[in-house]
């Protein structure tokens, strides 16, 4: 049913009408797909020839996995487990606790349509993507005997323990297109479909948990007690104890079902978590949620937004572990949350007294902790109605939020899809693919799907990817920006552009890293041009920007381990990581724009100092909607400068660890041009979003943080690793700050350039948190 409906949103998106320019191969554009009904998923039959091109030995490395090769049945009766884990771990691959990351062993593991029986945990190792049929997603069935923590574990847990990997540094891992049933279990097994202890780079998308509704069932979808993320949506959770057991710094969750769970979501702690369209039917408790933790010792739940919600049949929307009795523990925000036989909106455990009575209602905008307006540094403790953003009716639908699925092409005929490899380029790290992409483009671009087989194509001028482009990568497939033309931080030039300045039309990219081999002091990374009219139609999924700290890249520890002061131009990464030009628009989801701050393929892990520019630079008229991140860039890590009509869900930042030293703008230069913002004389690192001469701008989740200075944390301890890190000008309207935490700044706003909100009085744990500022 989730696969059925998630087709009907694409296909009425994919056939709104475009302004496209087709390439030269091009008869007439593509509209449906031909696949036959009983053609299993393109994704299976397509030809199999991606590469890791910095492996060890990269034509004997297998990329494409499909469990039945490997002895996996999916009858529902065969146990599989085995066939299963020797797909998955099948190449030297990293995991079992000795290895800590690797981009070398990229794996796609297929499940064609089937029931696979499984009696241990799946185990998923580092760079995986885990991929069932999407026209009939297969089902993992965890056998009556099952035994383990979770049917997919992302980080197992060693003898002792330890984990496999660093939850923080756990990234780069995707699961869609699944039926986890649990129903076989005991119900009073503590049976988990996935154990997602994951970071960012890292997706789950059309999955549905099947579990028991026994009233002594302890069946929990998902399990996750740390971590570093992220982004997860279009689930579905049938019964359980607990639909989603969490506890994470940071993660947004979009349009998530949960139907008679007892717990539909239980939030052991965070920083601040957005929930975006949620649909609770039957549950007993919606929200349940620890707080009360106001010391770093004792972090529970810091911020939680939830946003476009609705519940029904459910005694309690929203409870509290501790009552917040006037002061900030337990901050949440509700926005457009609809309630239908719901007795209690707002309840404290074990208080008969609701702090908000339901009943069948629409919560417009309420909010629960220290609220904020205009230029005043005092805030007021709310425990009630809040002021409602100001959202543009270009980002909704209907009364929310728009919001869109991954593309999977589940409908298309592996013949309307072209290899990249097949027309001639060759992803190998080292060969020189711009021509022969840019003839793929040139020639494909508007009528068939361009399939960037794994493997990682070097680029030495700007890629065009014209209007029109649907394009998807095998295992985050890389562009690498390379040579002279990216070399000149005083003539930036794009990578890659997407769609040519003023170019109208449909763009699809998933699944491909952009990232560059330096020095590329002047790599604009991905210049974003194209303007859909048709609302999100120029849309990116899961596709990173990854600045150093990789395998080719020649930023690793070995070139830049301690380059400190005034910066080594052999260190420079990136001028600038995604710009979005005025005339754009882009609905981007679960992307990161990572500058390195460790090496990947460094059985240490070892720091690397290198340098980024800035971060995201967003110049657009909108509608823009943006769930990602931007880290460690040198003057900012997001940039809005002349913006409209934003929808930001937790943007998460981190100031470069190397910084004062050097103090930003150094080793860059301000450039007016780029619409480089103002450092004032006291801010001796880089901002974390900076907001000048914009317009309509709603962000539901921010985590801003800065943890070092000269590489070392003793700043934490006194919160003065910054002084400032986020501004908003005089000349900018209608912006609405929701859940906003910061780490490690003296100030958590300034207006004009003057520290206004002081984060000593909104101390929230580690971080500290301003439930609602709005002008």
């Amino acid at each position: 049913m989730l696969a059925l409906l998630l087709s009907l949103v694409y296909g009425f998106l994919a056939s709104a009408p475009a302004v496209r320019a087709l390439g030269s191969a091009c008869s007439t554009p593509l509209s449906s797909g031909t696949a036959a009904p009983t053609d299993p998923y393109w994704m299976q039959n397509i030809k199999h020839q991606g590469s890791s091109a910095f492996n060890s030995d990269p034509s004997s490395y297998t990329v494409f996995r499909n469990v039945k090769d490997f002895g996996a049945v999916g009858d529902g009766v065969t146990d599989d487990t085995d066939a299963i884990n020797s797909a998955i771990t099948t190449g030297d691959r990293c995991g079992n606790g000795t290895c800590a990351s690797s981009t070398l062993t990229p794996a796609v593991v297929y499940f064609p349509q089937g029931t696979y029986l499984v009696s241990a945990p799946l185990n998923l190792t580092y760079f995986t993507q885990m991929i069932g049929d999407a026209k009939v997603p297969p089902t993992l069935l965890a056998s009556a005997n099952f035994t383990g923590l979770a049917v997919i574990d992302a980080d197992p847990y060693l003898t002792g323990g330890a984990n496999w990997y660093n939850t923080t540094n756990n990234f780069y891992r995707a699961v869609r297109n699944f039926v986890i049933d649990l129903t076989e279990t005991p119900a009073s097994a503590s049976s988990t479909g996935i154990h997602w202890q994951v970071s960012q780079a890292t997706s789950l998308h059309n999955v549905v948990f099947e579990m028991s509704t026994a009233n002594d069932t302890a069946h929990q979808g998902i399990f996750m007690e740390n971590g570093s993320g992220g982004m997860m949506g279009d689930l579905v959770f049938n019964g359980g104890k607990y639909g989603m057991w969490l506890g994470n710094q940071q993660f947004t969750v979009r349009n998530v079902t949960l139907n008679n769970c007892q717990t539909a979501i239980y939030m052991a702690w965070n920083w601040g978590w957005t929930f975006q369209g949620i649909t609770i039917n039957g549950c007993q408790i919606g929200f349940d949620v620890i707080t009360g933790g106001l010391a770093n010792a004792a972090q529970t739940a810091g911020a939680m937004a939830i946003i476009d919600a609705s519940a029904s049949d459910t005694p309690i929307f929203y409870r509290t572990s501790e009552a917040s009795n006037g002061t900030l523990a337990g901050s949440v925000v509700l926005n457009n949350v609809v309630l239908n036989n719901v007795p209690t909106a707002i309840a404290v455990l074990n208080d008969a007294n609701a702090v908000l009575a339901g009943g069948s209602m629409t919560i417009n905008s309420w909010g629960q902790g220290n609220v904020y307006s205009g230029t005043g540094g005092s805030g007021t403790f709310t425990a009630g109605d809040i002021t409602n953003p100001s959202k543009a009716g270009s980002l909704m639908a209907g009364d929310k939020i728009f919001g869109r699925p991954l593309p999977q092409y589940e409908d298309y005929a592996v013949e309307q899809f072209v290899s990249v490899k097949d027309q001639g380029a060759k992803g190998d790290g080292s060969t020189d693919d711009t021509a022969a992409l840019q003839a793929v483009f040139d020639k494909y671009a508007g009528c068939a799907i361009i399939y960037f087989d794994a493997g990682t194509y070097v680029v030495t001028n700007t890629l065009q990817i014209p209007a029109g482009t649907q394009m998807v990568g095998e295992v985050w497939a890389s562009i690498m920006g390379s040579g002279s033309a990216f070399e000149d931080q005083s003539n930036p030039l794009p990578v890659v552009q997407v769609g040519t300045p003023g170019s109208s039309g449909i763009m699809e990219i998933s699944n491909i890293v952009f990232t560059t081999k330096g020095p590329t002091a002047g790599a604009i990374v991905i210049e974003w041009n194209v303007n859909s009219p048709s609302q999100g139609g120029a849309a990116m999924w899961d596709s990173y920007i990854r600045l150093g700290g990789a395998a080719g890249t020649d930023l690793q520890a070995s070139q830049c381990s301690d380059v400190q002061s005034v910066g080594a131009p052999s260190c420079f990464a990136a001028f600038l990581g995604l710009h979005l030009t005025p005339n754009s628009n882009a609905y981007i989801e679960g992307t990161w724009v990572w500058l390195a701050d460790h090496d990947l393929d460094d059985a240490a892990q070892s720091s690397v100092t290198i340098y980024s520019g800035r971060g995201i630079l967003s110049e657009s008229a909108g509608p823009v909607w943006m769930i990602g991140t931007a880290e460690h860039h040198v003057l900012y890590q997001y940039n809005l400068a002349g913006a409209q009509n934003h929808y930001i869900g937790v943007m998460q930042t981190e100031s470069p660890y190397y910084q004062p030293l050097p103090m930003p703008p150094t080793p860059f230069s301000i450039n007016d041009t780029y619409k480089d913002p103002s450092l004032p004389i006291d801010l001796t690192a880089a901002w974390g979003l900076y907001i000048q001469s914009s317009t309509d701008i709603t962000v539901f989740g921010a985590g801003l943080y800065s943890f070092y200075q000269n590489n070392d944390q003793t700043c934490l301890s006194t919160t003065i690793c910054q002084t400032q890190i986020l501004n908003i000008d005089s000349s900018s309207t209608g912006i609405s700050l929701y859940s906003l935490s910061t780490v490690g700044a003296i100030n958590q706003l300034s207006f004009g350039g003057l520290p206004v909100i002081a984060a000593s009085i909104n101390v929230d744990g580690i971080q500290n948190t301003v439930t609602a500022w709005t002008q």
